[in-house]
């Protein structure tokens, strides 16, 4: 599996982590001319906004980890253009980051991070 097919999974896994966790999907891959935002979701109380991060193994470090403080200012710029495109003028927002290992030999395993940055 190439990296793109192990991150689409990945993202699959998360969001299906989410729904189970009660969650709203609203957005997937949101894309703009910016980025592009991985998972935009609600919790019935917040809009929450999900980096996703998926590898096989930790030998290049924890998922988590390759959310820079550049990943994190660039995510809060498109964040504020998909509530510009979606209209939305105020709402209580959370930044999280979902962390997928997916073992070759093994079960995924998620990890969620809440109120990262």
């Amino acid at each position: 599996m190439d990296t793109v097919e192990l991150g689409r999974l990945g993202e699959e896994i998360a969001a299906e982590f989410l729904v189970r966790q009660g969650m709203v999907v609203l957005s997937r891959n949101w894309r703009c001319r910016q980025g592009e935002l991985d998972l935009v979701v609600a919790d019935g109380r917040r809009l929450v906004v999900c980096e996703v991060k998926t590898r096989s193994g930790t030998g290049f470090g924890h998922p988590a980890e390759a959310v820079t403080r550049r990943k994190m200012s660039r995510i809060r710029q498109l964040t504020r253009c998909w509530l510009a495109e979606h209209r939305v003028r105020w709402c209580e927002v959370r930044f999280d980051v979902l962390s997928v290992l997916c073992p070759p030999d093994g079960e995924p395993h998620v990890e969620h991070l809440q109120g990262v940055f």
